[in-house]
């Protein structure tokens, strides 16, 4: 289920519950309200978190989706409505929220990108594709890739909560290389999936750097309401300009020159590699040669290597180096 349509879910328990002014709600109760609500869309076990709750309470107050829901505390532990009455459901929409919807619609008709990750891509082909599949009990015209073993998606919801409501928070974390945990306190401003993987970029509360973080490398998660949340101007555009992946080191950016054969060459030119690509040459048994203006990263290691011997590194001499080493050491493994 998409994560935004479980908040509206909880959103509205939250709110059935605090109409019922005969019984005192606690914390725990909305919790297991939630709870039990989602399992019943969903048909299997949620646990709502504390975090992700307190977070539903705290946009709900706020004017961020137009609620300004009188929700207010006594006895210092039960949640109530002041206003005697009040629901969310009543709030009517409004000549601003019309445009806006408008607008968010004449936007989404411009992607048409069938990627499953992808920001936004093809959320109104997906849609029309489910209500044809429901209407008509046919199968679904559209396939997308789907990879149900991934690892770290269940901290998507209370991380997209953390960015939206800029809350501070720490992550026990440990990476591949490291022999143990260590935890990050984090201000978080992004969340990038590439080749089917989430990670969470912002910057370290301690040395200030930009960072990303593999969310299937998370061990656990909490919030800090205490540190003032700090954004430094993040440009996600801006940030990622020069790179393929997430990989982002401080090398300035390097003119990549590429020779592609003539059987790869169309899937290279239909589908850059980067958006600063350009066609250098095509020669007259149909390779060509491209330019890509990026940082060295893994990531680009990666896709030059997938592409077996089919592609060839021109420039820069020590991306060619490091290219050539790679594929000797890969005959050596093949040659035995």
């Amino acid at each position: 289920m998409a994560q935004n349509k479980n908040a509206l879910i909880r959103y509205k328990t939250i709110d059935k519950c605090l109409q019922n002014h005969y019984r005192k709600w606690s914390l725990d109760d909305l919790i297991t309200a939630c709870s039990e609500v989602l399992q019943e869309y969903e048909g299997r076990a949620v646990q709502v978190s504390k975090r992700t709750v307190q977070l539903d309470i705290q946009l709900m107050r706020s004017d961020k989706l137009g609620y300004n829901a009188p929700i207010v505390v006594y006895d210092k532990k039960y949640y109530r409505y002041a206003q005697e009455g009040y629901t969310i459901t009543d709030i009517p929409i409004t000549e601003n929220d019309i445009s806006v919807l408008s607008e968010t619609v004449d936007m989404l008709k411009q992607f048409k990108d069938f990627s499953l990750f992808s920001e936004l891509g093809g959320i109104i082909q997906r849609l029309e594709d489910r209500v044809y599949t429901e209407k008509t009990h046919r199968p679904s015209i559209i396939h997308l890739d789907r990879n149900e073993n991934l690892r770290g998606l269940h901290w998507l919801d209370e991380l997209y909560g953390a960015i939206q409501k800029e809350v501070v928070v720490h992550i026990t974390y440990q990476s591949f290389k490291a022999t143990k945990a260590n935890t990050v306190i984090f201000h978080p401003y992004l969340l990038k999936e590439y080749n089917n993987r989430w990670f969470l970029v912002g910057r370290n509360h301690k040395s200030n750097a930009l960072l990303n973080l593999a969310l299937d490398r998370m061990l656990s998660l909490d919030y800090d309401f205490k540190i003032p949340y700090n954004r430094y101007d993040f440009d996600p555009d801006l940030f990622y300009q020069d790179v393929i992946g997430v990989t982002v080191n401080r090398e300035r950016p390097s003119l990549v020159r590429l020779w592609v054969d003539a059987h790869n060459a169309p899937y290279v030119l239909t589908k850059p590699l980067h958006h600063s690509q350009r066609t250098l040459r095509t020669h007259t048994d149909g390779s060509v040669e491209v330019t890509i203006s990026v940082r060295l990263n893994f990531e680009l290691e990666r896709i030059i290597l997938g592409f077996g011997e089919a592609m060839e590194v021109l420039e820069p001499e020590r991306l060619r180096k490091r290219m050539a080493i790679k594929t000797l050491r890969m005959a050596r493994r093949y040659n035995g």
